[in-house]
């Protein structure tokens, strides 16, 4: 038997391609907000922090950049199955090749470009969103504990300090602090400026935790014994909600926060209260033991 060259159906994919193109193209266009943000959490009247807009672009990229790879790949695989497919009548083999060297270049070539650019622009995105250079307007202390926060504004010299929420799936509406999905009015709130830039110092009393604002696009690991520290400006008022997103006990669920982007003056009045209420201070990360040794001492007095 003789080979010979497959006949291939070009002027029909080609057709077809241009097609796909043009539906993705408008459906791009009819897509809603939740869609063009990646389905990540986010508003249409503005951004949350300084870093979502970075974040939401880099997700959407990346996803971007998987779907053109995807459609390229199954389009030359479709491609294949339909251009050299047997016909009933070929009764010849086809064109065998033992190697091509252009096209195996190719397969290594593309992969690495595209590694390294994906690589670029994470470590250009996650420089700029882990830089804390700048000189923040306020600081604060967050403590990991089983099962709740506690919240050191050290700037202003004040503490909240939090308990776990009981029944997590007994929450209703009217639970929500302002209407928002996932917040309590059983849990404490942590209170920020908008517009200021907000340093935050993550440490954890026990085990691991990670402090994670979904709207915020961000989330980091507390690790006993090591300090953690990242620079966010919250440009949208508004309640958030707040959690834990790693597994740190039985009550884990239950490790939820509120969060409350507010305005100068209602962000200095709640420091008064704190104030008012002798929250001064700041809490320790070896507050349990404080707190025995301190009913220890107690207990001698009573005696002597």
């Amino acid at each position: 038997m003789h080979s010979k060259s497959p006949t291939r159906t070009r002027r029909v994919i080609l057709r077809a391609t241009v097609i796909a193109g043009a539906v993705a193209v408008l459906a791009s266009g009819c897509a809603s907000d939740s869609v063009k943000r990646g389905y990540l959490p986010g508003y249409s009247d503005g951004e949350v922090t300084n870093q979502t807009e970075r974040l939401t672009h880099l997700w959407v990229g990346s996803w971007i950049a998987a779907l053109i790879v995807g459609v390229i790949t199954w389009g030359l695989m479709l491609w294949c199955v339909a251009a050299y497919r047997k016909r009933r009548d070929d009764h010849q083999l086809p064109v065998q090749t033992r190697y091509h060297m252009p096209l195996e270049i190719m397969y290594t070539a593309v992969p690495t470009i595209m590694i390294l650019v994906l690589f670029f622009y994470t470590d250009r995105d996650m420089t700029a969103v882990k830089d804390t250079s700048a000189e923040p307007d306020v600081k604060i202390q967050v403590i990991g504990k089983q099962w709740s926060w506690d919240f050191n504004y050290l700037t202003d010299g004040v503490y909240d300090t939090g308990q776990h929420l009981l029944d997590v799936g007994g929450q209703t509406l009217d639970d929500e602090v302002d209407g928002q999905p996932g917040t309590s009015k059983d849990v404490p709130t942590l209170y920020l400026p908008v517009d200021q830039t907000v340093q935050f110092t993550l440490d954890s009393r026990d085990v691991i935790h990670s402090f994670w604002i979904p709207a915020f696009l961000y989330k980091q690991d507390m690790i006993p014994g090591r300090t953690g520290t990242f620079q966010v400006t919250p440009t949208r008022e508004g309640t958030y909600a707040g959690k834990c997103a790693e597994l740190c006990g039985e009550f884990h669920s239950g490790m939820l926060f509120n969060v409350k982007v507010v305005s100068q003056a209602e962000y200095d009045a709640h420091m008064s209260d704190l104030e008012d209420a002798g929250q001064t201070g700041e809490l320790g990360l070896d507050l349990n033991r404080q707190q025995h040794a301190g009913s220890t001492a107690s207990t001698e007095e009573a005696e002597g």
